[in-house]
């Protein structure tokens, strides 16, 4: 099942009531009912939608392990266009950049990788980050720090910046 046909199973507030009930361990649909409000036809009627759909079995149990399939199924085979990045990137260096806008946005993805999710970077902190990434190379830290914010990669405000794009593996963990 693809991400899309999960969701559009997932659309419907019934049926997302029902699906609810039954991952918080509903195991009858009388039990279902119980816990979502609903009448038993309006039950019966999502659970055999649910069913049909291969979401849920038929001793009512969810198939959870449906969710990462598509959520891998739906993932980039590859995050970055490798044979690019390492035409401009050796040893963890940067040594130029790509004159080709969309070329550019793939090496500048894969230097704001160094930046965590989430967490707030001073100037200062930033800058170390990009002369590594600069050291010995034909772009220094402060044009790489502005490509990245150009591109939408890296937002400022306050005299601080933040990741707000590039590429994340939500499924490392998976």
């Amino acid at each position: 099942m693809d991400a899309v046909a999960l969701v559009g199973l997932l659309a419907e507030p019934v049926r997302l009531r029902v699906f609810a009930a039954l991952v918080l361990g509903a195991k009858t649909p009388g039990a279902v009912a119980d816990l979502t409000g609903l009448s038993a036809r309006e039950t019966v009627m999502a659970i055999a939608r649910l069913q049909a759909g291969g979401l849920v079995d038929e001793h009512l149990v969810v198939r959870e392990g449906l969710f990462t399939e598509a959520a891998m199924a739906a993932a980039p085979d590859e995050p970055v266009s490798a044979d690019v990045v390492d035409r401009f990137v050796r040893g963890g260096r940067l040594v130029g950049l790509p004159a080709q806008e969309s070329k550019r946005r793939l090496v500048l993805e894969r230097v704001v990788q160094s930046f965590e999710p989430g967490r707030r970077f001073s100037e200062r902190e930033v800058d170390a980050v990009l002369r590594v990434w600069t050291e010995g190379g034909a772009t220094d830290h402060v044009t790489l720090r502005r490509h990245l914010v150009d591109h939408g990669l890296l937002t400022r405000g306050d005299g601080q910046y933040w990741r707000t794009g590039g590429w994340v593996d939500v499924l490392a963990d998976a």
